[in-house]
């Protein structure tokens, strides 16, 4: 029976470790930041703040302090990418050689450029610690894996055997896994896609139809893959469910936070005001934008979409205007 600690008590986390418990074998903790906040969940019995309607089945563990992780066999991080670092920082003192982290973050690290499983890498150099670190992702709202929804992702470790390992223990009749050692591309699928979600929202806010939505979708899948090969990914990663999956579910179901913002900003909302309404909830879109283009100009790649959202997000540019740039831009070769 393994002990998995599931890191980071959002919808997410809180989808991840219910999904965990039902499938049964397990030891399962959801750890929070705070133990007011774990206090808060065990009182009410569900996740109220960002995913209520589930009720916690006692079993699962839910903690704010970090001792509760030193026996886990396996540690599963679905922090916000803004506080990742500092977060497994915080926890080194409880890590140990044998265990196995899974990334379930979705995003690249502002000023850095990182990818999430290289933060958590560098987070873990003071202490000598090199676990075995992988990434989760793939097309999965949290409220439908709560609602035990099949839901297909892929997991990926440079290591066949541990995704293999993680594949076994993480799936169950609603959860199914594929297995990858692209961690790059896999990553960064799940990462980039949330900014061409942004976009799509932004399309939809405007009053833009499916023919933009289409093209804006498979132009979008062109400008990550462009990237994910540039930093090493696999092509054909990003035609599967963490690359073209996870896009096609976020640019067009509402339970999307990136599309939502998106399309609070087609709206003429600015964007403060949109970030607050949310209640707590993250668009990690929103910082992986200026990080994006970090990367890609860290490697000589062009990404239009992406450049164009930075100018909305940052710049307040008018998002008609950016639509209009987009349409305007010299032709070229679509597979160039």
């Amino acid at each position: 029976m393994s002990r998995i600690a599931v890191l980071g008590s959002g919808a997410w986390g809180t989808a991840i470790a219910l999904s965990l418990y039902r499938r049964g074998g397990h030891h399962v903790t959801l750890w929070a930041h705070t133990p007011q906040l774990a206090q808060e969940i065990v009182a009410a019995g569900e996740n109220k703040q960002f995913l209520p309607g589930f009720p916690l089945p006692s079993q699962i563990v839910v903690t704010g302090e970090d001792r509760a992780i030193a026996d886990a066999d396996i540690l599963v991080a679905v922090i916000p990418s803004e506080f990742l670092r500092t977060t497994i920082a915080r926890l080194a003192p409880q890590l140990h050689n044998g265990q196995v982290i899974v990334s379930a973050t979705k995003g690249v690290e502002d000023h850095t450029y990182l990818r999430m499983t290289e933060v958590i890498a560098e987070a873990l150099e003071p202490t000598g610690l090199q676990l075995p670190i992988g990434a989760f992702s793939g097309p999965s709202f949290a409220l439908e894996v709560a609602q035990s929804q099949p839901t297909a992702v892929t997991v990926a470790f440079k290591d066949a055997a541990i995704a293999e390992r993680v594949q076994k223990e993480f799936s169950s009749e609603s959860l199914r896994l594929y297995t990858s050692t692209d961690v790059i591309g896999v990553e960064l699928g799940g990462a980039l896609k949330n900014v061409i979600a942004i976009a799509a929202g932004v399309a939809a806010g405007v009053g833009l139809g499916y023919n933009s939505a289409a093209g804006l979708i498979t132009r979008g899948i062109a400008e990550i893959t462009r990237l994910a090969v540039a930093c090493g990914g696999h092509r054909e990663t990003l035609a599967g469910l963490s690359g073209v999956g996870d896009l096609v579910l976020t640019c067009t179901g509402s339970l999307s936070r990136n599309r939502t913002v998106g399309e609070a900003l087609g709206h003429g909302r600015k964007l403060p005001e949109i970030l607050e309404s949310l209640g707590g909830k993250v668009a990690e879109g929103v910082r992986t934008t200026r990080a994006a283009l970090g990367l890609a100009r860290k490697h000589g790649i062009e990404m239009p979409i992406t450049e164009q959202m930075e100018l909305i997000l940052d710049e307040g540019k008018d998002p008609r205007e950016a639509i209009r740039e987009l349409m305007l831009r010299p032709g070229k070769g679509e597979h160039l």
